[in-house]
Parts: structure tokens; sequence; C-alpha cells
């Protein structure tokens, strides 16, 4: 008995190896709730983040905010990036160190800022 060859096009292999890598990729993220506060800013200490990461950033929107910011402005409580005010925030970290601050007046110097090193 003969079996049927069957033919599988270009576009089905690209498709089947988007849908392994996808799942992959998915497997290897963790995420983290953060607990955005005036002590945030030793919450990383200790923990092992990778590239992907999400951070879940839990807050009372009335009063605060995240603010993704460079090392000068982390050092600085000053800057400008991406804002978040929805009090869940969820933030993917890049590769390497990933700043974060409250962006309102004097927030950040009582410590509500955050530095997160991914691998």
């Amino acid at each position: 008995m003969a079996m049927a060859q069957g033919r599988v096009s270009a576009t089905q292999v690209l498709a089947l190896g988007l849908v392994v890598a996808c799942l992959l990729l998915g497997t290897d993220a963790a995420t983290y709730n953060v607990n955005w506060s005036f002590a945030a800013d030793s919450w990383s200490t200790g923990k092992n983040f990778r590239a992907g990461d999400v951070l879940v950033f839990s807050y009372d929107p009335a009063v605060h905010n995240v603010v993704a910011v460079d090392a000068g402005g982390y050092s600085s409580c000053r800057g400008s990036g991406a804002t978040y005010g929805s009090g869940s925030d969820r933030v993917t970290l890049g590769a390497g160190t990933n700043y974060f601050i409250c962006g309102l007046s004097g927030h950040c110097g009582l410590g509500m800022k955050m530095a997160v090193n991914a691998n």
C-alpha cells in the first residue's frame, strides 16, 4: 500500500516556526508583581531578571505614576520617558539596566525609584 506524499509550503513552515518561537519565548518570561511604594529602591535586590520578563507595577494612580528613565534620570530623579499611570502597569524589561522613578514631586527622592538589571 503506497502512502500519500503531501507537500508543505514555505509559508506553512514559516508559520509553524513562528508559533514554536512564540511558545519558547513565552515560557522563558517571568512576571513579577512590584508593590510600587516608597521602599521600591530595594525591591529588586536578590532577584535575577532576564530580558523579556514583565514587571507589573501596582499602586494608587491618584497619587503615583511610573516613569521609565535612563541612568541620569534615575540619579537626578528627573527625566522624561515612557510614563505609566494606570495603577497596574505591565512593563517588559529590556536587556541591561532598566530604571524607573515615580515622576511626582519629591517621591523619587524619598525612595520611590528602582533599578532592575536584566540579563
